[in-house]
């Protein structure tokens, strides 16, 4: 594998491609699946299940019952089920400290002001299937939209060949007090959560990653419902140092690299023995042991890059114009570097801190911005299940000295209906 210089833009122009631009046939497809969902509702959502999951679906068996916590528990391996717990217990820890508090005050003149949160009424949740259920994902979305308050929390996810939910997801969704779960995904799914059909109610907001099928569907339905982001395929950048260890670097590269075929991976240092370390790993035997060979190679084909940066500002700059979902400090002081870090989904620190923690139970949320999004959005967080609302209430000394003022403006910008209200108010 090669080694790139960080100044060689041409060579590093993927890794820093940003924007969501899926082929049209994508867009195209999406477009008329919504449209048949819109119109067909149940049982065009049941017929897309059957001709995509291979699944003996009916409108009956599209709600599936969330059994209770504990007859849900022993469907689980005790592993699983115990880390699924662990995760939920941190993540509702880390997602409580981010609730966000009212403001209020009053001026001196008396003007009360106040700035206040309200939970949404309803969130869906888009867990992925594939070819691995995702349980994590069910954690992710539902404990903070319950801390946020939301009394609504429904999943969608594909269901197995039988028609059935997995055990994992259905443990989940016990544990973090899911109110509704459907058996049904891709964008047949998104669908039925913004249209509403005459079995699935519509939503506020749509959260959760997905395929390129479900991320553009979440496009399209965006100003029906809300939703989190566009999310792409998995990145990560690895910054590491002369003390970092090779193993430990080419890991995470390959981590990422398992979860989807188009991810971008890099690595970015300024001692380059260890990036020619790196990449003996990768074009090695330590790459070909992971047990998703054919999609960890193409993305080591690629997607990868090895980045050579001969001064500390060119290390920045690769963070910078990447902008990576996940960002791993494996250098001898992280801390010194985080003040002059801006474009990132989540930061991992240190040798004992494996993304995937980031991932599963370190508590802070996986569903992270991609594609350069974090440029202009954050990972999942309990923000995104409140809205906020502004109240003023003017006293009589405010609205008496600025009736005058607020009727000029008013008038400047052509609005004099508007200006009367002011001076209405003598």
């Amino acid at each position: 594998m090669i080694i790139i210089d960080a100044h060689d833009r041409a060579a590093l122009a993927r890794l820093y491609a940003s924007g969501w631009d899926p082929p049209r046939v994508v867009r195209e497809t999406v477009t008329n699946i919504l449209e048949d969902i819109r119109t067909g509702g149940d049982a065009a959502v049941v017929g897309y299940t059957k001709k995509f999951d291979d699944s003996e679906a009916t409108i009956a068996g599209m709600r599936v019952d969330i059994p209770a916590r504990e007859n849900a528990r022993g469907l689980v391996p005790e592993q699983i089920a115990a880390g699924l717990e662990i995760a939920r217990e941190r993540i509702a820890e880390f997602h409580t400290a981010q609730k966000p508090a009212d403001i209020s005050y009053r001026s001196d003149d008396g003007t009360y002001s106040a700035f206040v949160y309200r939970p949404l009424a309803s969130v869906g949740s888009y867990v992925p299937g594939g070819s691995a259920p995702l349980p994590s994902s069910v954690l992710m979305a539902a404990v903070p939209a319950k801390i946020a308050g939301v009394e609504r929390v429904v999943v969608a996810t594909p269901p197995q060949r039988d028609g059935s939910i997995n055990s994992a997801i259905l443990y989940a969704c016990s544990l973090c007090g899911v109110d509704e779960l459907y058996a049904v995904g891709g964008a047949q799914a998104i669908g039925a959560l913004a249209y509403g059909t005459a079995t699935i109610a519509p939503v506020d907001k749509i959260v959760g990653p997905g395929n390129v099928y479900v991320t553009e569907a979440k496009r399209q339905v965006f100003g029906i419902c809300g939703i989190d982001g566009l999310a792409g395929p998995s990145e990560v950048l690895v910054v590491a140092d002369a003390q970092a260890k090779p193993t430990f670097v080419a890991g995470e590269i390959l981590a990422q690299a398992e979860h989807d075929p188009l991810a971008r991976v890099a690595a970015v240092s300024r001692d380059r023995a260890l990036l020619a370390a790196v990449s003996d790993l990768l074009d090695g035997d330590f790459a070909r042991e992971t047990g998703r060979g054919e999609i960890v190679q193409k993305v080591l084909r690629d997607g990868t890059y090895l980045i050579h940066a001969k001064t500390e500002a060119e290390i920045y700059d690769v963070i910078e114009r990447f902008a990576p979902e996940h960002l791993s400090l494996q250098v001898a002081d992280p801390h010194a570097m985080i003040p002059r870090i801006r474009r990132a989904g989540a930061i991992f620190i240190g040798n004992d801190t494996p993304v995937a923690a980031g991932d599963y139970i370190a508590g802070s949320n996986h569903t992270l911005p991609t594609s350069g999004a974090v440029r202009f959005s954050s990972g999942l967080r309990t923000l995104d299940f409140v809205r906020s609302m502004s109240i003023i209430e003017n006293s009589r000394a405010r609205m008496h000295g600025d009736r005058e003022v607020l009727a000029a403006l008013a008038n400047f910008e052509g609005l004099p209906a508007h200006a009367r209200t002011a001076l209405l108010r003598e």
